[in-house]
């Protein structure tokens, strides 16, 4: 029997970073971040056309990016916890397009698998996401932006204590970051936020797991899988 595999303390995946030019194509542009040059070119001189076959509009929910993953060939598998469209988000703020988006989003989980999308139910520990971080490739996160913020640079967390002193309740709302590393020695995560300038934020293990695991995101994990045929 093997020994299991030693993950080295630190690691990080060299991204180009690419910040978002709407309020609401995070998604699309951590995509962006994950393709090679002559790829970014053509997604970004077909953007609008990209946005109009996959049916869209300004409303991206996960299972939108995986198909364009698929169809820039870049091998992914998707993690969530619900399948399909959940109910329950329905009258929330943030999913006002609910309704418009349901019949859309179902109909692409329903035909994933037929087309070589991997879908699976399942919730993660970080030791899963680090593992995969250090030998597979880098993982698009849908999390609260909220409660996202930065332990070197300080973005967004004096807005955060300041809520937490007034005991008001962070609002959800839905934004994707690219998780590109990790740190063991001081136990935190490495993510490129596409709202920000290029720059790799860092952020606490359990300050990323309360960020992605709140109501709103389905714990959704679009692990990226680079260099494997």
């Amino acid at each position: 029997m093997c020994p299991p595999k030693i993950l080295p303390a630190f690691f990080e995946h060299p991204l180009v970073h690419f910040r978002q030019r709407y309020d609401w194509d995070c998604g699309l542009s951590c995509i962006i971040m994950l393709l090679g040059r002559q790829e970014k070119q053509q997604f970004l001189a077909n953007f609008k056309e990209i946005c109009t076959a996959g049916g869209f509009g300004e409303s991206t929910w996960t299972i939108d990016l995986c198909y364009i993953l698929k169809d820039f060939g870049l091998k992914h598998r998707y993690l969530t916890t619900t399948f399909g469209a959940n109910p329950s988000h329905v009258g929330k703020e943030y999913y006002k397009c609910f309704n418009a988006d349901e019949t859309r989003v179902n109909e692409k989980f329903e035909n994933a698998s037929r087309i070589g999308i991997p879908i699976e139910i399942k919730s993660v520990q970080t030791s899963f996401l680090i593992e995969h971080l250090a030998n597979h490739g880098p993982i698009i996160m849908l999390t609260n932006a909220s409660l996202l913020h930065c332990d070197l640079c300080k973005a967004n967390k004096l807005s955060l204590e300041l809520r937490s002193c007034l005991g008001l309740k962070p609002p959800y709302m839905g934004h994707y970051i690219v998780l590109c590393g990790y740190d063991q020695r001081i136990n935190k995560f490495l993510y490129r936020n596409p709202a920000f300038k290029d720059r790799v934020c860092f952020m606490s293990f359990d300050a990323m797991d309360r960020s992605r695991r709140v109501s709103g995101t389905d714990e959704d994990l679009i692990l990226i899988y680079q260099n494997e045929p």
